[in-house]
């Protein structure tokens, strides 16, 4: 293995070990506190408003994401047919 190969695999291994690190930013006390104290259909109701809150933007990243591939094969079929003529 070269040098850069070495710091590519050290410079992934550090990205994906920073990355699954929990979020402490996120976990603030008194919002665990409270959100331990309610009851348990609470506790869904809370559950399910974060995936209904979710819900738009990985749609709106799904719609982009669909749209730049559709728009990028487009593309390239029609530079194949200015190529060939």
């Amino acid at each position: 293995m070269n040098f850069r190969s070495r710091v590519r695999w050290a410079l992934l291994a550090f990205v994906l070990a920073f990355g699954i690190t929990p979020a402490f930013a996120q976990g603030c006390a008194m919002c665990n506190a409270n959100a331990k104290a309610t009851p348990k259909e609470g506790q869904r109701a809370l559950n399910r408003a974060i995936f209904v809150m979710l819900a738009p933007p990985v749609a709106i990243m799904v719609f982009g994401f669909g749209f730049a591939i559709r728009y990028g094969k487009r593309r390239d079929r029609e530079n194949e047919s200015d190529s060939q003529s």
